[in-house]
């Protein structure tokens, strides 16, 4: 570091960046990790960025990477600013001291979203905190939606998980100069930067960089690939294109982003359908990654914080009232989420008989969120229990109806709970002490790895924040789970059981989607949820284009919610999409 009366100075292996001095910390944002993604390096993996000569200005956040805005019924929850330009691939460093031979711990950050929405900049994520802790805290923008998850036989796949890890390369190259340890880093991330998280721990790639890893609300897991496929077909039909990169990158921005959040409306957690996600390359992800690391091939003696949240369901479905529409469907969404989690009928029966006063979108939100989300952290823990710790998230939101839901964390692991942008998801009066708790527990893994609880063991210890002081429980979801391994999904149905086989299950589903956007049409403000008047790309021009053919009108519903972007194989069939 150096010296500067207008903020410290740091050099990095492109140029140096001067930062500034915000309560107590050091604070660097928008620095390039990688050139910015456009024209030829479309599509494409990272490439280096163009060193610069002089001191670069880091003191506001840089471009966000294109994505659509959110529905107006999760806007309501969640905030996702847009920052307009082309040098989207860039990062931020809080540091206490941005000076070499300071060796502190480091937290990587990756954002979630659905791999479609989200980015750096959301106050919520903020590290100021961590840094007043004495942690070097780095968060990250890669590219999103079609952009960085797209499909095509002619550019390489996955270039957004190969935007994430140029930046831990970068981190792991440069951390030490803004004080950190790059033997310590350890990498974290929430829904799809989770899933992001832990594809890359099992990458052989990144076996090196990352020493201890936090997934929040999300497993190692990729899409099968013609799910994937199916999302750029189904936009190359709409544009009128070939489905390949060079034909998507000859297309207006504006009107690819509107295209993407069209196609991709009917796709949730809950509901499944096409959607973007981390693909099998053969390359930076050679197998499926959940396998990879139960079996051990990668990763070895890394240490992991896992877990999720009470009521994962409640984001996905409180928003625009589908909560109340899966309880009126009652058997019919029941049986679409038989269909969703390949499971058998003795299962939705299970999760009747531990929750007897439980509505439809109760028994069919859990199971789904056992399905993608539980029991692969689960099967994870179980492999690697010595150095494995689990939690649960369980204090309600103060908001009508979200309870315990997706994302209400962050704020607590945040210790952020005071500002407007968590408050929209917690409501005002959040437990200041729960955010003590929980950031508390974050620090003291990601300085030691040991967050102050018992690692895994054959007692399932989980600890729970939010429910009364914080405490351990042991195996607070065991029934849950020996419902899925005593009553195997492929196990056809007992012949006394009047339901119908699988193909009927699938037409289950269906019903349940075109349901589902039959009532999101018939909602006020419907027509307003794709981008239009007073929206903004990420150029920040308005976004224009005609309107939409009748067809594509009659289809509309809310966008996904954050962390949609779920799931595949390489799981048993229990825990497969």
């Amino acid at each position: 570091m150096t010296a500067d009366p207008m903020g410290p100075v740091v050099r990095t292996p492109h140029g140096a960046v001067r930062g500034r001095r915000e309560r107590g910390v050091a604070v660097f944002r928008g620095i390039p990790y990688a050139a910015p993604p456009v024209g030829p390096r479309r599509f494409r993996p990272p490439e280096p960025p163009e060193p610069w000569d002089g001191v670069r200005d880091a003191a506001e956040f840089g471009p966000t990477a294109p994505k659509p805005p959110y529905s107006e019924a999760f806007a309501q929850y969640l905030s996702d600013p847009s920052i307009p330009g082309d040098d989207c691939l860039n990062l931020n460093v809080w540091t206490p001291d941005p000076a070499p031979g300071a060796k502190l711990p480091v937290l990587v950050w990756l954002h979630g979203g659905a791999l479609t929405r989200g980015s750096s900049a959301v106050p919520v994520y903020d590290g100021r905190t961590f840094a007043r802790d004495g942690v070097v805290f780095v968060s990250v923008n890669y590219r999103l939606g079609i952009e960085g998850y797209g499909l095509f036989p002619d550019a390489p796949p996955n270039p957004g998980l190969r935007d994430q890890l140029a930046a831990l390369r970068w981190v792991h190259q440069t951390i030490a100069a803004f004080g950190g340890d790059p033997d310590r880093i350890t990498l974290c991330g929430q829904s799809a930067g989770a899933i992001s998280a832990g594809v890359l721990l099992a990458s052989p790639h990144a076996d090196d960089l990352i020493r201890r890893a936090v997934l929040q609300s999300g497993p190692p897991e990729v899409f099968e690939r013609d799910k994937v496929r199916r999302m750029v077909r189904r936009m190359a039909a709409r544009l009128k294109i070939p489905a390949t990169a060079a034909a998507f990158a000859a297309v207006d921005p504006e009107l690819l982003l509107r295209t993407q959040a069209e196609v991709g409306r009917l796709s949730s957690p809950v509901l499944g359908g096409p959607a973007f996600g981390i693909v099998v390359d053969g390359d930076l992800v050679p197998r499926d990654p959940l396998q990879a690391l139960i079996d051990g091939d990668t990763a070895r003696g890394v240490d992991l914080l896992m877990g999720w949240t009470r009521d994962e369901y409640r984001l996905w479905l409180v928003p625009g009232g589908l909560l109340e529409h899966i309880d009126r469907l009652g058997a019919v969404a029941v049986a679409g989420a038989m269909a969703r989690c390949h499971a058998s009928h003795e299962i939705p029966r299970g999760y009747r008989a531990l929750r007897p006063d439980a509505g439809a979108a109760e028994i069919v939100g859990q199971m789904v969120t056992d399905h993608i989300l539980r029991i692969p952290l689960h099967r994870l823990a179980d492999a690697r229990p010595a150095t494995s710790h689990l939690y649960e998230f369980a204090w309600p939101s103060l908001r009508p109806d979200l309870r315990a839901c997706h994302a209400l964390e962050l704020g607590f692991v945040f210790d952020s709970g005071d500002i407007p942008e968590s408050q929209k998801l917690a409501g005002e009066g959040a437990p200041h002490e729960l955010g003590e708790e929980m950031h508390g527990a974050w620090v003291r893994f990601v300085t030691t790895g040991d967050p102050g609880w018992e690692s895994w063991n054959p007692t399932h210890p989980v600890r729970v924040f939010g429910d009364g002081p914080a405490h351990t429980a042991h195996g607070p979801h065991d029934a849950e789970y020996a419902l899925w391994t005593t009553t195997p999904s492929t196990r056809p149905p007992r012949t006394s059981v009047p339901r119908a086989p699988g193909a009927e299950l699938a037409s289950a589903m269906r019903r349940l989607r075109r349901s589902v956007g039959a009532r999101r049409r018939r909602e006020p403000g419907a027509g307003s949820r794709e981008p239009g008047a007073g929206s903004r790309d990420n150029r920040g021009r308005p976004v224009r284009g005609s309107a939409p053919p009748a067809s594509v009108r009659s289809r509309r519903c809310s966008p996904a919610p954050p962390g949609s972007s779920r799931r595949s194989g390489g799981r048993p069939r229990c825990a497969r999409r």
